[in-house]
């Protein structure tokens, strides 16, 4: 892949365009609704580009596309197609209840229903997961320049590729605000959508054109791979079609640690109500509609472009695995190193790990797959110069090598259901090693720790298809980049943004300054953006560690739990029970802060069950409903809650959205049916 002049100057002019328009559109934020919510004078049409595109980023396109490279495949877009059902919900239950209430932020609404306890727990904790997230967005968008750079020739670090992402999204959020983010939303969401499809476009061609050995799930239950040639007879839709239809299915078995077809009833409803009807960097773009027709008219629109996202990142993530497993395989080697140095530390009578300090390019050439090489170096220069494409040489410096240590009774495991298909005497050795663990950790009265290691680094795959299937020296490379990096940029914004809001009105306007001019708002918002800005450029870096995930999109949606369940249970439960006195609030929050922390420490330290992260939602969101339904019992409001209008906005319903609502139900269903079990039989 190149990079050549006319990419430079395509993606040097979407830059210029996005920062030159956000902040021409907002010049006068002079008080904090200015500020924070665009003066509430949103139209219908920016707001839905809008959501899209703060909604858009690394997250899905690098975590997503990374998702449905493995044995996962479209049943990932769940995460899309469901949010769609959920939008027009949030449209017509949540929103009317919200503009009412005239507020800035999610965690203020508690206090307007309970108290302001419940929305000072809501705020803090908001806020330390909104510090993960934004780390975790820019790392994801930090990996596919990185990956991208070396397919180029260039050493990117992801240190460098954050700190640009970082100060691109932070310089038109702290002059402009959430109007100078809209405007931009603008351009990046539509260039996304273009974008994607163009790469979705050339993938299939790429597809259709290779005559070498193509990878694919024979079974998504056991995540067994196989390879398969086709004769240039056979077209790129039949190819993808014969190679992936096991991965074309929804549903995926109950004892899926990633996606079960149980998540589907309940817990993944939970993630998607919270995200778009009660998390703040989604619905600040609705709380600044223009009235309550244009944010009903605005999610409707946004819920259908969510209808089109699976396929021009889902299916380009599909189909990279075909083309690009032995890339991937070969980026394994390196997150492999440190763990599998540690089994051999662990376990040295091991016959398939070998350290061997500084191998010749001979000895690494006659290296056979089965047994693991840990090729050590002593500097990481020395390390790149002996690169190598065989998955079973693991380079690693002789500093981190000494720095490994290994915890009593660690266990060596993966996420990757591929794994044993790729390296089948490794799973077949630590399964006996593995149990013996257990059972001494079991008699010892210990816990049991676990280290991970990877198949494939499926979170690439965006980055195999940029820099391999699209065709040079025609601008599409720098179109195509220019619009990754917007998406990216604007999930940034939007969390910059709304961090930002949340600690300026729920924290500092609460109780270290309730009197502070809107002067001193605007400018504590600035001041939060440059800081918050500068936590997810530190963070970035942290979150490539293997021994965390293989997925980022993983550790978003998991991580997002500990409030998630809890925030949804006590906002549904204040609507529709209105005699449920404030108490209720606080304990409902807390109860799924422990419940839920206290499930994945369980599971994680193999001390109770390993619930899958959607049940375990689905488990603390039943949990904090029965706990609130108890204190209401017990203690009821004399009066129920009455929802005065607190704002001067025109609260008319839409029609019109109400029944495109309705058509965008009936599309989402059919194509659950088309890609379900009965469906994909006929």
């Amino acid at each position: 892949m190149t990079f050549g002049l006319l990419d430079i100057l395509v993606f040097v002019a979407f830059v210029a365009a996005v920062i030159t328009i956000g902040l021409l559109k907002s010049r006068h934020e002079k008080t904090g609704e200015d500020y924070f919510l665009a003066g509430r004078g949103l139209k219908w049409w920016l707001i839905g580009f809008s959501l899209i595109a703060a909604n858009i980023s690394s997250e899905q396109l690098v975590g997503m596309s990374g998702n449905a490279a493995s044995h996962v495949g479209l049943a990932i877009a769940s995460y899309e197609w469901m949010a769609a059902i959920t939008l027009v919900v949030v449209a017509f239950a949540f929103l009317p209840y919200f503009l009412r209430a005239g507020i800035y932020t999610m965690p203020e609404f508690l206090e307007y229903r309970y108290n302001a306890t419940a929305r000072t727990i809501m705020a803090v904790a908001t806020l330390f997961i909104y510090m993960l997230l934004l780390g975790s967005v820019t790392y994801s968008g930090a990996l596919t320049a990185n990956t991208m750079a070396a397919k180029m020739g260039y050493d990117v670090s992801l240190e460098k590729a954050a700190l640009v992402i970082g100060i691109i999204a932070m310089v038109y959020v702290a002059a402009g605000g959430l109007k100078a983010c809209a405007w931009a939303d603008l351009i990046q969401g539509s260039a996304l959508i273009l974008g994607g499809a163009i790469v979705m476009i050339f993938a299939f061609r790429k597809l259709g054109a290779s005559t070498d050995q193509l990878a694919f799930f024979t079974d998504a239950q056991t995540g067994t791979v196989g390879m398969k040639t086709f004769g240039p007879e056979v077209g790129a839709v039949d190819r993808f079609w014969e190679l992936n239809k096991v991965r074309m299915n929804m549903f995926l078995p109950a004892s899926d640690k990633t996606l079960p077809w149980t998540a589907l009833l309940l817990g993944l409803w939970i993630p998607n109500f919270y995200y778009w009807g009660l998390n703040q960097y989604i619905t600040q773009r609705t709380l600044a509609s223009e009235s309550l027709a244009q944010g009903q008219k605005g999610i409707v629109f946004s819920a259908f472009m969510k209808l089109l996202i699976p396929f021009v990142v889902v299916i380009p993530g599909i189909i990279a695995f075909n083309l690009f497993s032995k890339d991937m395989q070969d980026l394994g080697a390196r997150d492999n190193a440190p763990v599998l140095a540690k089994y051999q530390k662990a376990n040295p009578g091991t016959q398939l790990v070998e350290v061997v300090q500084a191998p010749s390019e001979a000895q690494i050439t006659a290296w056979q797959p089965g047994r693991f090489m840990i090729a050590v170096y002593p500097a990481d220069a020395d390390m790149m110069a002996a690169k190598t494409e065989n998955p079973f040489v693991l380079p690693l410096t002789r500093q981190a090598l000494d720095s490994l240590e290994v915890k009593p009774y660690t266990v060596f495991e993966s996420d990757d259901k591929a794994w044993k298909t790729v390296f089948p005497a490794l799973a077949a050795e630590l399964a006996t090693y593995n149990q013996e663990t257990a059972n001494a950790a079991k008699a010892a009265n210990a816990s049991v720790t676990s280290e991970k290691f990877i198949a494939y680094k499926y979170d690439t795959a965006l980055g195999q298809l940029l820099s391999s299937v699209l065709p040079q020296r025609i601008g599409l490379v720098g179109f195509v980049l220019a619009a990754l990096l917007g998406a990216i940029v604007s999930s940034l914004a939007a969390m910059l943004n709304a961090a930002s809001t949340i600690f300026t009105m729920d924290v500092f306007k609460k109780y270290v300054s309730p009197n502070a001019g809107q002067k001193t708002l605007v400018t504590l918002g600035r001041v939060c953006v440059v800081v918050f800005a500068f936590v997810a450029i530190f963070l970035a870096p942290k979150l490539g560690d293997p021994k965390i995930s293989n997925s980022i999109f993983t550790i978003i949606q998991e991580s997002q739990g500990l409030i998630s369940p809890g925030i949804l249970a006590v906002f549904v439960f204040g609507l529709l029970v209105r005699t449920a006195p404030p108490i209720a609030g606080v304990v409902g929050l807390l109860t799924n802060i422990v419940s839920y922390g206290g499930m994945y420490l369980l599971g994680r330290y193999k001390i109770g069950p390993d619930i899958q992260f959607l049940n375990r939602m689905a488990i603390c969101f039943g949990l904090c409903l029965v706990v609130m339904w108890v204190i209401t019992m017990l203690k009821p409001l004399p009066q129920p809650v009455e929802f005065r209008q607190q704002s001067n906005l025109n609260l008319t319903s839409s029609k019109g959205a109400k029944l495109a609502g309705i058509v965008v139900v009936i599309i989402t269903l059919a194509l659950y049916v088309i890609f379900s079990p009965i469906g994909l039989a006929k």
